[in-house]
């Protein structure tokens, strides 16, 4: 074994970074087996000196992140600071001392991820960031090396937790959105402000690193179509229920069946419980892979929290260790596809369109003409009505967004129609 031990700076000591703290600090003999080098905890970057960090060694704190990374004698930097500055300054300093580096930043590295791929590969060190997509779900090493050698079409997964505990108890228990994000808020699940979760933008992040490993090519979160899950109504999620589904907020990610553009989304589906994700529940995380050769297969585990998290920032630490005693590097970012992504109005899928109509004859043929005009060829209708009232629940077959779009504009015009009352996309048929 390699006597002189490999220094580690940590930058940021939240949930996540006090619990990696803490296992290196108990695990070292451990992770030094499993390396063939002892690891040592040289420094700790943090925001605030002075509060109380329990199992944090307190001589290795230092508010000055920058310093700490231009030692000059750090071979591995581990950031779990989050968003995009300092952090992305802190990793291109991290590169041109020739440390390598493990992030757990879904948010810098679905924005400037290409940039920073890059410069470790001038550098001729590793980025790793398995725990930026799905905790402790070993996802990103699958994606990028054990299907390396297969085509992968299509993946579609449950990425945020927050989000699927809300949808899950909205489900389970009849409570509304206000409700449900209260509990997750009590609970822990959900930030002060919810927004990143709540709206999306977390999962968008995720969706867009996943389909950039997957179809080899660059994505952008500014690529993801992005909806949240802040208009989903109980009134949803008892459509679904009678329809035989529930609802989940869905990252999509898939090749095109021409092989010539990608797409990537987020946004809440209706999903069939013969699915394999409908049964995912709490904030609990799944992420379904398709590939040619493989099939279908199914990744699933806690999608966040302090030790989750840590394990697989810990397991990223050990495989750019093991290639720092091995003078080697892991795989590089494979963009060679270079395939564009589809704007979302050209995006094919299955739409569940509620009306609430006049109850009377002739409104349902007048519905179904308006589909047929725009080329949305319908597959169920439900129709209930009293008094004078009715609510018309059409779910489609596949049809481009631009086209639902255009039929849901025309629908508003008929006065036969007093509303729109809802419209969700419908996956996983």
């Amino acid at each position: 074994m390699r006597t002189r031990p490999l220094k580690v700076a940590l930058l940021g000591c939240g949930v996540v970074g006090s619990e990696v703290a803490r296992i290196m600090t108990t695990d070292a003999a451990d992770l030094a087996a499993r390396i063939g080098a002892p690891v040592e905890l040289a420094g700790i970057a943090v925001r605030r000196a002075g509060r109380a960090r329990p199992g944090v060694p307190e001589h290795l704190l230092t508010t000055d992140a920058q310093a700490l990374v231009n030692r000059g004698d750090i071979d591995v930097v581990i950031e779990v600071v989050g968003g995009i500055e300092p952090s992305k300054q802190l990793i291109l300093s991290a590169f041109k001392q020739g440390a390598s580096v493990v992030s757990a930043n879904k948010a810098l590295l679905a924005k400037d991820g290409a940039e920073l791929h890059e410069a470790a590969a001038a550098a001729g060190v590793d980025l790793y960031y398995e725990a930026a997509v799905a905790g402790a779900i070993p996802l990103i090493r699958p994606l990028r090396e054990s299907l390396a050698g297969d085509k992968v079409n299509r993946v579609l997964g449950i990425v945020n937790g927050t989000t699927n505990f809300i949808l899950d108890k909205m489900d389970t228990t009849g409570a509304g959105y206000s409700e449900a994000l209260e509990e997750a808020t009590a609970l822990g699940y959900a930030e002060a402000d919810p927004t990143a979760d709540v709206e999306g933008f977390d999962a968008a992040a995720k969706a867009a690193i996943l389909a950039g490993i997957a179809f080899h090519t660059k994505v952008t979160a500014a690529d993801v179509y992005r909806e949240g899950l802040t208009e989903v109504t109980a009134a949803d999620i008892a459509s679904a229920k009678a329809m035989g589904c529930v609802v989940k907020l869905l990252a999509i990610c898939e090749r095109a069946a021409d092989g010539e553009s990608v797409t990537a989304r987020v946004h809440p589906a209706m999903l069939p419980l013969s699915h394999p994700l409908a049964s995912v529940r709490e904030a609990y995380n799944a992420v379904f892979v398709e590939a040619e050769a493989a099939g279908r297969l199914m990744f699933y585990g806690p999608g966040a929290g302090g030790a989750p998290t840590a394990s697989a920032v810990l397991g990223d630490l050990v495989a750019v260790c093991r290639n720092k005693v091995n003078g080697t590097t892991g795989p590089r970012d494979s963009v060679y596809t270079q395939l564009p992504a589809k704007p979302m109005d050209q995006v094919i899928t299955r739409y569940h369109v509620s009306l609430d109509v006049d109850d009377r004859a002739g409104v349902l043929a007048q519905v179904a003409s308006v589909f047929a005009e725009h080329g949305v060829s319908i597959d169920t209708v439900r129709q209930q009505g009293r008094d004078g009232d009715a609510s018309l629940v059409v779910v489609t077959h596949r049809a481009t967004d631009a086209a639902l779009s255009a039929t849901v504009d025309k629908l508003r015009a008929l006065d036969s129609v007093r509303d729109v009352a809802s419209i969700m996309r419908v996956e996983g048929e």
